[in-house]
């Protein structure tokens, strides 16, 4: 059976096989991160939509919440992370995945970007996480370089 991986904007991937999807950030998100210190996994048996927040992940430098890239429910998680987050480092895309999701509708992964689409995305976008490494907000998914209002006193 054919096997599409997709990723979102808020730099999750998402696989589907058949009827599971496998879930997990991008080497993207966790280069950014950084050294990844503890990763909230979802409840087994929770029922997720899209753009749901699914867990988060918390780093030396940033906590970031991990949206569900496709609708479905939490058939499995990597429980292996909660001892051992730093796997998330190492391999983000295959030993560091987040958790499975069963019954999940492959029309969802449309909206989503295919590996090409999405280094170009985090190559090219401007209001990407990587124009400032070292300042938090840029880590957070979600938000999309809006301008800071001046306070008065600045």
């Amino acid at each position: 059976e054919s096997i599409m991986k997709k990723y979102t904007r808020d730099h999750e991937w998402v696989e589907v096989a058949g009827e599971v999807a496998t879930v997990g950030i991008s080497f993207y998100a966790a280069k950014e991160l950084g050294d990844i210190t503890f990763i909230e996994l979802p409840e087994i048996g929770a029922a997720m939509s899209q753009g749901d927040i699914l867990g988060a992940v918390e780093s030396v430098k940033a906590a970031s919440d991990i949206y569900s890239p496709i609708g479905g429910s939490v058939s499995e998680v990597n429980s292996g992370l909660e001892d051992r987050p730093e796997i998330v480092n190492a391999s983000p895309e295959e030993q560091g995945w987040i958790c499975k999701l069963e019954d999940v509708n492959p029309d969802e992964l449309d909206h989503l970007m295919s590996d090409a689409e999405y280094e170009e995305f985090t190559t090219h976008d401007p209001d990407g996480i990587d124009n400032d490494p070292m300042s938090d907000d840029e880590v957070r998914p979600r938000r999309r370089g809006r301008p800071r209002k001046a306070k008065a006193g600045d």
